[in-house]
């Protein structure tokens, strides 16, 4: 038992864990019986009972009984329920907003997430897939924005950790582009003996740069993503992979070539979560319109709206 736990009632403890599982069902669903939310919760009978009790007493839920056939949700108030739940607030992480795209992604996410539970949805901005990815599993943030080539990569690597897509946004929703930039304007390919820029922790540029780089005898220097562009301007290094977005928004005046044939997984959108957080991956459904998301992403590429984050 958790000092959480300890420090609330058991009928406080059994009302929030009735309220978690509650969350999940729809409207007319056969929810367990008292039997099933003990064997499954670990409660007592009597405080299965009571936890019921109170959420229809506060008017979460409203059930109908229906006989041997059990017991019907016919009400619903996520708002209350969400309450009993302990859940008062989200949390996520998603990419430095260093392109209009991502600006766009950013602003798309907070006007979709905007609800009527007063559940206020708020974002962190961090660089590196795989640092984003971890926090999740640390369980300081919820969830995370990253490339679906980012989680499928990190699933694949990392087999016992469990994350979960629980939603893509589609084709390009994350960037438009890879290119492959060069300090020398000459230059067009990859080439023995050159210095690569590479940023371990970003799953999709450390993947690619080593794609790029394969069957060439080269050196890979690691540096920081925000600074990789600094750096290839600069000739410490002699080539490295970058977000086409950034590059070409950034407007400075370098080599670039862009990637072709790059996977469709690295330029969507995806939000991860643990595996094991099923009520958060019913809220983010429940919470979050793709169509919307995209819609505010795409005024904010064209230059039609401020973005706002």
């Amino acid at each position: 038992m958790s000092l959480y736990e300890e420090l609330m009632g058991k009928n406080a403890i059994a009302t929030l864990k009735v309220s978690r599982e509650l969350i999940k069902y729809s409207l007319g669903d056969k929810i367990p019986t008292v039997s099933e939310f003990v064997d499954s919760l670990k409660l007592a009978r009597g405080t299965v009972q009571n936890a019921l009790k109170t959420l229809v007493d506060h008017e979460a839920i409203r059930l109908e009984s229906r006989g041997h056939l059990g017991s019907y949700l016919v009400k619903k108030n996520i708002k209350i329920l969400l309450r009993f739940a302990g859940i008062d607030s989200l949390l996520g992480a998603m990419p430095l907003p260093y392109s209009k795209r991502y600006e766009g992604l950013a602003s798309g996410l907070i006007v979709a997430m905007e609800n009527n539970y007063e559940l206020p949805i708020n974002l962190a901005y961090m660089r590196g897939s795989k640092n984003r990815i971890s926090m999740v599993l640390q369980k300081r943030y919820d969830f995370a924005i990253v490339s679906k080539y980012a989680a499928d990569m990190f699933t694949q690597n990392y087999p016992d950790e469990k994350i979960e897509i629980v939603m893509d946004f589609g084709p390009r929703s994350y960037l438009n582009s890879h290119v492959i930039m060069f300090h020398d304007q000459n230059e067009k390919e990859i080439k023995d003996h050159m210095k690569i820029g590479i940023d371990s922790t970003s799953v999709d540029q450390s993947a690619l740069v080593k794609e790029v780089c394969k069957g060439k005898d080269v050196e890979f220097v690691e540096i920081e993503y925000s600074r990789i562009l600094d750096r290839i301007v600069a000739g410490d290094i002699d080539a490295t992979v970058m977000n086409g977005d950034e590059a070409k928004e950034k407007h400075v005046r370098i080599k670039m070539v862009e990637i072709e044939n790059m996977q469709d997984e690295n330029t969507r959108a995806a939000i991860v979560i643990s595996k094991d957080n099923d009520i958060l991956a019913y809220l983010l459904r429940e919470l979050l319109d793709i169509n919307t998301v995209l819609n505010i992403q795409k005024l904010v590429i064209d230059e039609k709206i401020t973005p706002s984050y």
